[in-house]
């Protein structure tokens, strides 16, 4: 009896082994390659599939996007700066049969790729270009990733640079170029004023000297601010014929 059980068992194992291979279940996000005697077969979708034992074998692809964080680089920059950079990646597998059949272990291929990409990218830049304009770095690394790894099943989402480092000496000679570029818009921008001010004075004084009573009024009003200040002033007052006596002693002579 027993050795009946024995050879039974052995038969019943192998049908349950082959029963477990016979389907595999995927994720909403996941996908199955197949190979079927080393051959690639169609990829299946979400849910279950069947599969034939011993002669399949399913190899699953996360198509969720995934998100790396690039290490820091270090490089120079077109303008000769050395600098510290670092970016954050997003992508995602779209073909799963190439990302299985054309490279191998494609996310650590695309981390790659990411890293000569960025050091490629900063090289070609300047550091006003760095510091100013980061998109525009951005999108050029954007267009040689997408170019890189497109052969490989792979999209691209997004790709930003993080943080730049520069050099301690670089930092105080551009905090030295912001504080003159600051100086010189706030010398221009006085010299403006007193420009006005000068256009105005002028005009002024010829609409005070094209009439006789101005100039009067006008001192009368300075004695007016100069007295409601309650200080201990003494001004002394010529009448406006005399200056204007002494002014005709003054002028020119044969």
């Amino acid at each position: 009896m027993m050795p009946t059980l024995s050879v039974l068992a052995v038969p019943l194992v192998i049908l349950l082994v082959a029963a477990l291979k016979t389907f595999g279940i995927n994720q909403e996000y996941e996908r199955a390659v197949v190979f079927r005697l080393g051959r690639v077969k169609d990829p299946k979708g979400p849910g279950w599939y069947w599969l034939i034992p011993f002669v399949d074998r399913a190899v699953k692809v996360d198509t969720r996007t995934i998100t790396l964080a690039l290490d820091t680089q270090e490089t120079v920059t077109r303008d000769g700066v050395a600098v510290r950079v670092n970016a954050v990646l997003w992508f995602r597998a779209t073909n799963p049969t190439r990302v299985i059949t054309v490279v191998e272990n494609w996310q650590r291929a695309v981390l790659q790729a990411a890293e000569t990409g960025l050091r490629d990218a900063i090289g070609q830049s300047d550091l006003d270009q760095l510091l100013k304009d980061r998109a525009v770095i951005n999108q050029r690394l954007m267009g040689m990733l997408t170019k890189a790894v497109e052969q490989w099943g792979v999209i691209i989402d997004a790709v930003e640079m993080k943080d730049l480092d520069i050099p301690e000496s670089m930092q105080r000679a551009i905090g030295r170029e912001a504080e003159a570029i600051r100086e010189k818009r706030a010398r221009i921008i006085k010299a403006e004023g007193e420009n006005e001010a000068s256009a105005k004075l002028a005009q002024a004084a010829a609409t005070i000297g094209s009439s006789a009573g101005a100039l009067e009024l006008r001192r009368l009003q300075t004695l007016s601010e100069i007295g409601a200040e309650h200080n201990s002033t003494v001004i002394a007052m010529l009448p406006v014929e005399l200056l204007e006596a002494a002014k005709k002693l003054a002028g020119p002579r044969d």
